[in-house]
């Protein structure tokens, strides 16, 4: 391949491997609706585990990573909503703008995203990246466990200059799923009560939401203490550690007995979105925010859902509008009322990527943030 420069990347080559840090190659020049990204900075999720632990089916060789910031370097034909220089976060539904659910105002669900990014590849079906012959694909189409991205153009939001790149990373998939799960998803009204359950990047980011939203109550559930002071320190007024009481009784007795307006689960296990669903109230709301593992199930009572006209309903990505969300989260945090410094809880090279997985698979720390 002529005309390409080197990558350095960590690269997914099957369930249950280590990532392998090498050196790929990328087109130097971005085709036609692409940009080109030189990555700052991107947050190691626990979606990225899903598919590193053969949770998710995912296709190898392929680069992991999706919540991401850097600097556009080229951009290709065509391309009006970025230039060089600019400072941008990356998002993983690259919306088309025109199908059915765009013009509905729910980019989320993009029938083009779904066709292209969920299967972590381009427009044109293909991927960019290659190991000498072989394509490589990027995870969701983003792969930001790399210094560089070639990405659509509309997977890239530009966003103010003086905001750190680090923290801005983290908008582009932990905060803007939380915050957006109460605000756009949930619609939650002010002085609600919440549980969340989970305290984790994800859930920690819910209970911001809770808090910016109004809500007077946010309980927050989790088996670590240490997490559940963080719930605290990002604005919880009640802790649950789970492991020491049963949680849906612990929720009755701190409302007095009804259960929540609204209850957010975090984490993507089976036994907590039921816990979710039955602390609610009559006429409550369950939010299913945490990923679960393929194929897993769960069970409710249909007729207690229609009696009690209880919802379970789903978020995906905080339900969020990323051009106009990401900037104004960062407006937020920039002005002190989102806290992301304390969510990046270590900062760390590629090549501990390895490391920091581990660290998330026994639940220390928020976020792990690679720096390039």
């Amino acid at each position: 391949m002529t005309n390409t420069i080197p990558v350095r990347a960590a690269v997914f080559t099957g369930p249950n491997e280590p990532l392998d840090i090498k050196t790929l190659q990328l087109p130097a020049e971005p085709g036609d609706g692409e940009v080109l990204v030189q990555m700052v900075a991107s947050g190691v999720c626990h979606s990225d585990l899903h598919a590193l632990d053969g949770e998710w089916d995912t296709p190898a060789p392929l680069v992991l990573g999706h919540e991401g910031a850097g600097v556009v370097q080229r951009v290709g034909r065509g391309v009006d909503n970025v230039q060089p220089g600019d400072h941008v976060i990356l998002s993983w539904t690259p919306s088309c703008g025109r199908c059915e659910y765009c013009a509905a105002g729910r980019p989320v669900l993009c029938e083009v995203a779904n066709e292209t990014a969920y299967r972590h590849v381009l427009a044109d079906g293909k991927t960019r990246l290659r190991d000498g012959e072989t394509p490589v694909k990027s995870f969701l189409g983003a792969g930001t466990f790399a210094d560089h991205a070639m990405v659509p153009s509309t997977a890239v939001v530009k966003v103010r200059e003086d905001a750190p790149l680090a923290q801005a990373a983290l908008v582009g998939c932990a905060v803007t799923t939380g915050i957006g799960a109460v605000i756009n998803t949930a619609r939650m009204e002010a002085g609600s009560t919440v549980l969340v359950v989970g305290c984790g990047g994800v859930g920690l980011n819910v209970v911001q939401g809770a808090r910016l939203a109004g809500a007077r109550q946010i309980i927050v559930a989790d088996v670590s203490e240490e997490k559940l002071e963080l719930g605290r320190k990002f604005g919880a007024t009640d802790t649950v550690n789970s492991k020491e009481r049963d949680l849906v009784q612990a929720v009755r007795d701190i409302t007095g007995g009804p259960g929540v307006d609204y209850a957010f689960e975090a984490i993507g296990l089976p036994r907590t979105i039921e816990q979710a669903y039955e602390a609610i109230r009559r006429g409550g709301t369950a939010v299913v925010v945490g990923q679960v593992a393929d194929g897993v199930k769960i069970s409710i009572d249909p007729f207690v859902m229609s009696d009690q006209e209880k919802k379970l309903i789903g978020s995906n990505y905080g339900s969020s509008r990323q051009v106009i969300d990401f900037p104004r989260i960062l407006d937020l945090y920039m002005e002190g009322k989102v806290d992301l410094d304390s969510m990046i809880t270590n900062r760390i090279d590629l090549d501990q990527v390895n490391e920091s997985f581990d660290e998330m698979r026994v639940g220390n720390g928020i976020r792990s943030v690679i720096e390039y």
